[in-house]
Order: structure tokens, then sequence, then C-alpha cells
């Protein structure tokens, strides 16, 4: 179970948050897996968010709240500590990315967010987001382009995406988006081993995941977890018996698609298509 640590509670909100329930649960003299057992979690559960390791959750501030006799001090702490760059219902799952050991993801139709274009994300976003300022526009882009950082870190999580062949000739941007966006798909491929990419055909007919986008992420300390999005919404999926069914449909997808060498002869072929 982890054990709480030393924080710096003004580094940031979630420090702050995590500071202050570890003063709140030692004050009502309980260790982290008696709170954990009267709020229906873990021991290690409440130790994530201590180390501000986890974002706050506001269902489980309001049950914290009653349990340790604090009106509603730590659900206000979890507004502040939950302000994202990302769209509020993606901030658990790309807070999650970053500490995961493996992601194998799933794209039916669009390009995975960590893998865009900046030309490719931002015509994306503004057809999706008519009504944004160009700022807005603009920090939605800049913040999925740090995702890609996913990539280079030292430490990052293996990676494997499996895309649809779908996504392949949806001209998202126009012709050259498109050209550029395929080409970077190859080029970052090749140039990270810990990257794999399939593209399921369409002659693969049928799947579970045919209409739905699906990240399944493992970690070194704790249970694995699945993100699944749609259009202006995702989920995070921790019931252990629902993830094992991702896990099969992903193990299903991953034997049909092409063999990674063979996709990323497709995607090359693809981008040809859009040069003219």
């Amino acid at each position: 179970m982890p054990q709480p640590k030393d924080l710096d509670p003004y580094a940031d909100a979630r420090s702050f948050y995590g500071s202050e329930l570890r003063r709140l649960r030692e004050a009502a003299g309980m260790s982290q897996s008696e709170l954990g057992d009267k709020a229906f979690c873990s021991g290690t559960y409440i130790g994530l968010f201590e180390m501000a390791e986890r974002r706050p959750q506001e269902d489980m501030s309001r049950i914290f709240d009653e349990l340790l006799g604090s009106g509603k001090h730590l659900q206000r702490l979890c507004r502040l500590a939950r302000k994202s760059k990302v769209a509020g219902y993606f901030a658990d799952a790309a807070e999650l990315e970053k500490r995961a050991r493996s992601i194998e993801e799933y794209a039916p139709m669009l390009m995975p967010g960590v893998l865009q274009t900046r030309a490719y994300a931002t015509a994306l976003t503004r057809g999706t987001m008519r009504r944004a300022s160009d700022e807005e526009v603009e920090r939605t882009v800049s913040a999925r382009m740090e995702r890609a950082q996913l990539f280079s870190c030292e430490n990052g999580p293996d990676f494997w995406v499996i895309i649809h062949e779908a996504a392949l000739r949806v001209p998202i941007g126009g012709l050259r988006a498109m050209r550029d966006q395929l080409a970077h798909l190859v080029e970052t491929v090749r140039a990270h081993p810990h990257a794999i990419l399939q593209v399921l055909p369409f002659s693969a007919g049928f799947h579970p995941f045919l209409n739905t986008m699906s990240s399944l992420m493992q970690f070194v300390d704790a249970p694995p977890v699945v993100y699944t999005e749609g259009a202006y919404t995702g989920q995070l999926i921790e019931d252990a018996a629902l993830v094992a069914q991702y896990r099969s449909a992903y193990d299903l997808a991953r034997a049909v698609a092409l063999s990674p060498e063979a996709s990323l002869a497709l995607i090359t072929s693809a981008a040809k298509d859009y040069d003219r």
C-alpha cells in the first residue's frame, strides 16, 4: 500500500488536496485502510489521492467530507484540483496516461490524439468546437500536442495502437494535412521502438470496437483501466470484469489486424492517394 509522503502543499492544487486529506484522516485517527473501508474503496486508492498521483474525484470528496466531518472543504478543493488543460471528461484519463506502463489504443474513425499532427488536430478541433475562439482552439490543440511527449519520455509507456482503415480515408483538414498526418504516423512509429501500430482493414468485417474509441492502460502499482470516448463525452472504466471484456476484444482486434509492417505499408500507400 502506498505510504504517505511529505508533499509541498503549495506546489499545486492537487498536492494541497492530498495534504489536506491526509491531515484530516490522521486527525480522525484513521489509517488509509480504515478510511478506505468506510468509503468503500481500498487504502491504496486513498494513498494515491494523498500522494497527489490521482486527480480528486467529486463523489469521493463528498464521501470523505462526510466521514471526516470537514463540511465541504475537500469538495471545494476538488473543484480547484480538477482544473485541466484538456476536456473535463478526458482529464482523469490524461493524468493516468502519464503513469501508465503500457497503453493499448483502438481508433475507429479518427487518429489517436497522441499521434495527431498540429494541422490535423486544428482541423478536428475547429470542426467540433464551431463556436470556439481562435484562442480556445489554440489552447486545445497545444494541450493535445503536449501529449506526444509520451513518446519522448525516458520512462514513457509501451504504446500499441490499432487504427481502423476508415481513419486513413477520412480527409480531415484537406489533402495535404492528411498526407502529412499519415506520414507522421509512419515516422513516429519507426522512430520509437516501444510503439507498435496496426491497421484493422475493411476486410476484417465487424468488430466489437467498430464504433468505439478505446484505450487500455496498465500500471505497475495499480489495476488496469479502460477509457472510452465518443462525441463530446468519455468514460473511465475501472470495473475489473468490464476491463477484462475490453481486454479480450482488444486481443481479438490485434489478431485480425494487419501485421505492423503491412500496416505501415498500407498507411504509406494511403498517403500517396492524398498527394494529388
